[in-house]
């Protein structure tokens, strides 16, 4: 098993562990106070089958109560009115503020079971257990949780810290491959934005990848977590550097509402990639060899870099909507090269319909 610890002004806030199996689990569990408190593992309808049983088995002889929250699967149910199903599963459980809910599955389980965790009592704590590439190696990490209003992309959520973050590396062994390859995107955005000789090594070993090598995909998720733990343990709020990680993001949520969520968040983070490359080359700063490069490394791992059925001005009118608009200016993310990202204010409606027509 691998650990990083994550930190905040020197003080250890929680660990990532990667390891093979669950074989851990109950010993970091009891680690962090976990035994004889109740626990209410929140899943989907996907996972549940898969894993649940074995996760309340390991928590059984640890805690007072264990009891599991299932809603159906899918980004359609990221909303308040589950939230309010789990509230009503824990207050019918007596679940006090020293208890704990776990998150058992991928980014809309984390990101739900983590915004209920973050405002029932107040807070109380939440595990994440990732079991998908994309929340592996970003959603899990952070803090970030919150739900989708309407049809607008975690327009309400909170920043609440797990207490602890435990990886089943051989969960994404059950991943079809159109989920692992949706994950590809935030680990090539990581590349992108903070370390080009990660980037390289992603390039490098395409194959390995697809084929989940376990040494190969057990070291791409260790780089990944290096860089999405150093960012925000260094800015924990996002009043900085953390927008960096929104890479891809401002047009990759347009793109996700206007395709009415039918495509997987890691698609539209591709192709809102390709559209940040296509604006950073557009305004001089990285070369057309490195924008075609970076196009090429999505298709690589069959993203899509081109969409259909949509204007470039809905796109722009989209965006405007985004939660990360900052004094009613688009906050995009560019790139001056490969391995260093910046936060532009300025860039132009005119700019952005051309980054958004190379991907049409």
């Amino acid at each position: 098993m691998k650990t990083i610890e994550i930190k905040y002004e020197n003080k250890k806030i929680y660990d990532i562990c990667l390891d093979d199996s669950y074989a851990h689990l109950a010993q970091k569990l009891a680690s962090i106070g976990v035994s004889d408190r109740k626990v209410c593992i929140v899943t989907d309808s996907n996972v549940a089958p898969l894993y649940l049983n074995e996760i309340e088995g390991i928590c059984r002889p640890l805690c007072s109560k264990v009891v599991s929250f299932i809603f159906e699967a899918g980004e359609a149910n990221k909303n308040l009115s589950v939230i309010e199903k789990i509230y009503e599963k824990l207050i019918i459980e007596k679940f006090d503020r020293k208890d704990y809910i776990i998150a058992l599955g991928g980014g809309v389980t984390g990101d739900m079971a983590g915004y209920a965790a973050a405002t029932f009592l107040r807070g109380i704590a939440f595990i994440q257990l990732p079991t998908t590439l994309l929340s592996q190696v970003d959603s899990s990490i952070g803090g970030k949780t919150g739900v989708d209003f309407q049809q607008y992309k975690n327009m309400v959520g909170a920043f609440h810290q797990p207490a602890l973050v435990y990886m089943n590396l051989n969960t994404l062994k059950t991943l079809d491959d159109r989920q692992l390859c949706a994950g590809m995107s935030e680990v090539i955005k990581h590349g992108l934005i903070k370390n080009e000789a990660y980037y390289l090594w992603i390039k490098d070993h395409v194959s390995s990848i697809i084929s989940r090598d376990y040494p190969t995909m057990e070291h791409m998720i260790y780089e990944s977590c290096l860089v999405k733990g150093g960012v925000v343990e260094r800015d924990p709020k996002e009043q900085g550097e953390r927008a960096l990680l929104n890479f891809g993001h401002t047009i990759g949520h347009a793109v996700e509402k206007l395709k009415d969520f039918q495509w997987l968040h890691g698609e539209c983070v591709a192709l809102g990639s390709v559209a940040a490359a296509a604006v950073s080359m557009n305004k001089g700063l990285i070369s057309k060899e490195i924008f075609e490069d970076i196009r090429q490394t999505f298709i690589d791992f069959h993203l899509p870099v081109t969409v259909s059925g949509i204007l470039p001005e809905d796109v722009l009118s989209a965006t405007k909507s985004d939660k990360k608009m900052d004094g009613g200016r688009v906050k995009f993310i560019l790139l001056e090269t490969i391995g260093n990202a910046y936060i532009d204010l300025e860039v132009s409606d005119e700019e952005i319909l051309k980054g958004v027509d190379a991907c049409l």
